[in-house]
């Protein structure tokens, strides 16, 4: 594994003055996505305890890596497809809540059978299986395949689908949240192109894209209340109004799953077809653990080639996975949410140069904290979409990049390594995703960046048996 060129490695311990900006940094890298799935699943979920579930989880996974794999686990969007599945099973809706924490110990299960295989048989039969070939294209789908996210964000949309039905079209509020996208953009740009080598600006350049960003939106959007002119109101204000200020629980405390999950059993919930529901619950989640496992690999083999060590060799794939099973259940436990190592934690490692552990630790233990502290969760919930998206486009192509970079030394003159490469690329880009939908309207959802891997470790598996064209017209000029 090569060297890297981290400011701070994995071991490093910046000063606690710069750790707390370097957290926060971290923090709201992965915030918008990790309350963006039980904004999207509603029925009630809590945005607040999804992020104390990843806190916990990221806690739960330091500790079975030993604390020597630098990155953050957030809501997978990959469940979502088994969460909807889990409020609308055989059984009673009201149970719903227990059903995301059954889930998410069926798909943690799966996670620590691979671990033990792992463990027993060792790693060699995944690097045969997922060469640099296949995953290097694979993590630079996982970037691409979210671009059309951070575009949609910075034209102020939270929905890729309905951006898509606006055909692009821009009115003065479009304009307006390009606008403070772009900035954003390039505030984070230039803070880590032109500020001083190794300079503490430079380690956080998303902390300074945002802060403008949102200056910015918040000049707009007092000069269109005070114009009368909602076309320049980028900012909700309504999100402070309706946070929930008289309350304690759903309010300064989050609703956590598992109280809700255990109310179910003194509601009066009909559980004549628990069994079905089962059934339904493992049908939904067990298979999609199969599918992350994969993006898994993908995300640690990214993550080693970053911070210049092989995290599958140590602390070791058997490890990352317990930890990463065992955090996805703590965190549906408290969030209701499945866990998963976060690409954009990735690429915030990779942009901002700084790998130390001290940091992660710091970011679960403040996202625990801010979970009870309305305030500033609130506020962080008030960053508009395009502030976000002006951070993503760069946090989604450093992870498309990283990819492309693992194939750097792979001969794409040869046209089997051609071929992987492009059947994976376009697979993924092309949006190559399948559902599978069930009679009782649940259904499992292979994301395109799985089908991109699956097709490749497939082409890949046939291609390997040929010749390689150098091996070939060596030995043809040895027989001469």
């Amino acid at each position: 594994m090569a060297t890297n060129n981290l400011v701070y490695d994995v071991a490093d311990k910046p000063s606690w003055g710069k750790t707390l900006v370097f957290a926060l940094q971290q923090l709201l890298a992965i915030m918008a996505a990790t309350i963006a799935v039980p904004m999207i699943v509603g029925n009630g979920m809590s945005t607040s305890a999804a992020l104390l579930g990843a806190g916990v989880g990221t806690i739960v996974y330091l500790l079975f890596t030993k604390s020597k794999s630098p990155v953050f686990l957030g809501s997978s969007f990959a469940f979502l497809g088994s969460m909807f599945a889990a409020f609308g099973g055989a059984a009673s809706v009201s149970i719903g809540y227990l059903g995301l924490i059954i889930g998410a110990v069926f798909a943690g299960l799966v996670y620590v059978i691979l671990a033990l295989v792992c463990k027993y048989c060792g790693t060699r039969w995944i690097s045969k299986l997922m060469p640099a070939v296949v995953i290097g294209p694979t993590v630079a789908i996982i970037g691409l395949s979210l671009s059309g996210n951070a575009v949609a964000n910075v034209f102020g949309y939270s929905d890729v689908g309905v951006f898509a039905a606006t055909e692009g079209q821009i009115d003065l509020h479009v304009g307006m949240c390009i606008l403070v996208g772009i900035v954003t953009l390039l505030a984070v740009i230039i803070t880590s192109v032109f500020s001083k080598p190794k300079g503490f600006l430079r380690l956080i350049p998303f902390v300074v894209g945002i802060g403008i960003g949102y200056v910015l939106a918040l000049v707009l959007t007092g000069i269109g209340y005070a114009a009368s002119n909602d076309a320049l109101k980028i900012i909700d204000f309504n999100i402070f109004k309706n946070a929930g200020w008289d309350k304690f629980v759903g309010g300064w405390c989050p609703e956590f799953t598992f109280i809700k999950a255990f109310g179910s059993f003194s509601d009066g919930s009909d559980f004549s077809s628990f069994g079905t529901y089962l059934g339904t619950l493992a049908v939904a989640f067990v298979p999609v653990a199969f599918v992350v496992f994969a993006e898994h690999i993908a995300d640690h083999k990214n993550l080693s080639s970053i911070i210049g060590k092989d995290l599958l060799e140590e602390p070791g794939l058997h490890r990352t996975l317990l930890g990463d099973g065992v955090g996805s259940m703590a965190g549906a436990f408290f969030g209701g949410a499945c866990n998963t190592t976060y690409g954009e934690s990735v690429g915030c490692v990779a942009i901002s140069g700084n790998a130390s552990i001290r940091t992660i630790w710091t970011t679960a233990a403040m996202a625990i904290v801010l979970s009870f502290f309305l305030p500033f969760s609130t506020l962080l919930a008030s960053i508009p979409t395009p502030v976000m998206g002006g951070v993503c486009i760069a946090l989604y192509g450093f992870i498309a990049v990283s990819g492309l970079k693992m194939i750097q030394n792979v001969d794409l003159g040869e046209n089997k390594n051609l071929f992987v490469v492009s059947v994976i690329l376009i697979a993924g880009v092309g949006g190559f995703a399948m559902k599978f939908v069930f009679p009782n309207d649940s259904y499992i959802q292979i994301t395109e960046v799985a089908c991109a891997l699956i097709l490749g470790i497939i082409v890949n598996v046939i291609v390997s048996f040929a010749k390689d064209n150098k091996a070939e017209q060596n030995e043809q000029e040895e027989q001469k």
